[in-house]
């Protein structure tokens, strides 16, 4: 059964966010005819309580198992943030958008695309296997227009162009809410913050002291706007 583990959890001794880890193809057999290995992985997610931090790094693999991921992590009960490290292309995708937020390192890339498999047989089964695709495509379009409120044909146009999203791309399509950072990134953000508002009281309190009134504006409401940005 290891053989078949394509995760891992760190972090299980310690009383805090546990970490989900999925590296590499998502399965190397499919679920669809397994009672195992899901299960398994069902049982290790809710072995303990608390908050979920997922990292993934993964081109895809089998979609089946991608789904039912997705739906147990849905189900959880506690918060789920995603962080992806490396790359979640396909499947990887799909599991992604069960985060409660999902971060992206600023070199990490996504990828959408439409559902693959291999067919034989005559044209009937043929047929019988695009309107299968049809569906799965139509599912997984399911999720990700859950996370990005995006139409379904923008959806389904992203996914016939084979996507690939930075970091940046990912936020402004609603697939990946921010960016990962460093912890003393924050404190700089906040510092620029405490700039700006500085720059604009001198920039007012340079108004009030010009002789000249600005045009159209009274000393006044200059005064009531810097007691604004002050509050």
């Amino acid at each position: 059964m290891q053989n078949k583990k394509f995760w891992k959890w760190r972090n299980e001794a310690d009383s805090g966010s546990r970490e989900l880890v999925i590296n590499g193809v998502i399965a190397e057999e499919s679920w669809l005819d397994d009672d195992v290995t899901p299960e398994l992985f069902k049982a290790e997610l809710n072995k303990k309580e608390g908050d979920i931090t997922l990292w993934i790094n993964s081109p895809g693999g089998d979609c089946i198992a991608a789904s039912r991921i997705y739906s147990m992590l849905m189900d959880y009960k506690g918060n789920v943030t995603v962080k992806i490290d490396g790359m979640a292309a396909s499947a990887a995708s799909v599991i992604a958008m069960a985060g409660n937020e999902v971060l992206m390192a600023p070199t990490a890339m996504m990828m959408i695309h439409n559902p693959l498999t291999l067919a034989y047989g005559n044209a009937e089964e043929m047929e019988r296997t695009i309107k299968v695709l049809d569906e799965v495509k139509q599912s997984i379009i399911n999720a990700y227009e859950i996370k990005t409120s995006l139409s379904r044909a923008r959806i389904s146009k992203l996914m016939d162009e084979e996507t690939w999203m930075n970091a940046k791309k990912a936020m402004e399509l609603g697939f990946a809410d921010g960016i990962i950072m460093r912890a003393d990134e924050k404190a700089d953000a906040d510092d620029s913050y405490s700039f700006s508002r500085q720059r604009c009281e001198m920039e007012i309190i340079n108004r009030l002291r010009d002789k000249k009134k600005p045009e159209g504006r009274r000393v006044d409401e200059l005064m009531e706007r810097l007691n604004l940005i002050r509050n």
